[in-house]
């Protein structure tokens, strides 16, 4: 039963992706600022996860020192202030296809990351290193070809969609094209360097519900400041009841929080590359959802690149899979190599610091027999 609920659940992780790319859009369609929707998204996140991380670890919680603090403070400034940024910032200057199609890369980028911190070892003369190399270069392929490539366009399947705006993608420059695509790889790396470096936190503070909300607390604070600088413009912060208000409720409750739980969920059940082998299936459905509310002109150069981004990613899971069925004792994926690294590295210290209160033991030891 939980196995056939695994299924089911990433296939609803894909559908509330796929819902968050086009209500975003619509709102960005609207004119309403990336910025403060940034941060109306962020609050409406802190809302529900503040009081249950109070209520929850309240008896189990331990002293935060100021250096972990202070680590948190600047994950929460890439993972969640300048990532989430520049992701909005480039489903402005794009479309909701193509943030749905280049987010296939996100497994692959991750693994580009381990392989420059040495976490991640590619043997070239076997098949699975080229299948990796392959999968790398099939990404890369696809990015440019959206990014440079327009092609044919395909008619909305519906001419009278549910979302109106004074902007949208269909009129948009080529320079603006490409810088929302470019835009959007940056925010994806910077995503993944988030999700690295989590590791490490949560190895010095094992507990996985504070650190989320310490981290979600302070990404709000830095997008306020943000916004606050970005539009001093009191009325370009009004909410009204509209798609914008359902754009953030639904960002903070469905996506932070149901859509957060339901991931943790699958990947304990199945594992991290079941979860990702499920992308490709959002893609397909925010391609026909963007189309048919929000009016979206597809373009053949957009499903070529999302084709091929599609490959790239299966390219490398595929590797990844293959290796990990050979070499059980090899890395699944690139956060767990870094917490091997992690644990090899406290492993030593602790040895280290063993040694020494041996050491001084046998010190003292001497001094009182010679007393």
């Amino acid at each position: 039963m939980d196995t056939k609920n695994a299924y089911v659940v990433a296939i609803i992780i894909q559908v509330i992706y796929t819902g968050m790319f086009v209500l975003i859009k619509a709102t960005l369609n609207q004119g309403f600022s990336t910025f403060v929707l940034v941060f109306y998204c962020q609050a409406a996140a802190c809302l529900p996860l503040v009081p249950i991380a109070a209520l929850r670890e309240r008896r189990n919680a331990r002293s935060m020192s100021f250096m972990l603090l202070l680590k948190l403070f600047l994950c929460a400034l890439l993972g969640n202030t300048f990532s989430i940024n520049i992701l909005n910032a480039s489903l402005k200057y794009t479309s909701a296809t193509v943030q749905s199609a280049i987010s296939n890369s996100k497994p692959v980028v991750i693994f580009c990351l381990a392989l420059v911190l040495r976490m991640e070892v590619v043997k070239i003369r076997s098949s699975y290193g080229i299948a990796k190399v392959t999968g790398v270069a099939l990404c890369l392929a696809g990015v440019f070809i959206i990014a440079f490539f327009t092609g044919p366009s395909l008619s909305p399947v519906n001419h009278h969609h549910a979302f109106h705006g004074h902007s949208s993608s269909n009129l948009m420059s080529r320079g603006t094209w490409i810088k929302g695509t470019f835009l959007k790889l940056l925010g994806d790396i910077a995503w993944a360097m988030w999700i690295v470096f989590q590791a490490a936190l949560l190895k010095e503070y094992p507990n996985r519900m504070l650190v989320t909300v310490t981290q979600c607390v302070f990404g709000t604070v830095q997008t306020g400041v943000v916004a606050a600088v970005a539009e001093r413009d009191i009325a370009r912060w009004k909410l009204r009841l509209d798609i914008t208000l359902v754009t953030v409720l639904y960002s903070g409750f469905v996506v932070s929080g149901l859509s957060n739980y339901l991931q943790v969920w699958c990947m304990e059940m199945k594992g991290p590359v079941f979860l990702a082998i499920w992308f490709p299936l959002g893609f397909v459905f925010t391609m026909f959802c963007s189309s048919f509310f929000l009016g979206e002109v597809i373009h053949l150069g957009s499903i070529l690149g999302g084709i091929l981004l599609t490959g790239g990613l299966y390219s490398v899971l595929w590797a990844k899979s293959k290796e990990t069925a050979i070499e059980p004792c090899s890395e699944v994926n690139a956060i767990e190599t870094f917490e091997i690294a992690y644990d090899e590295k406290e492993e030593k210290k602790l040895e280290g610091d063993q040694k020494k209160d041996k050491e001084e033991h046998e010190g003292e030891a001497s001094i009182t027999i010679c007393n």
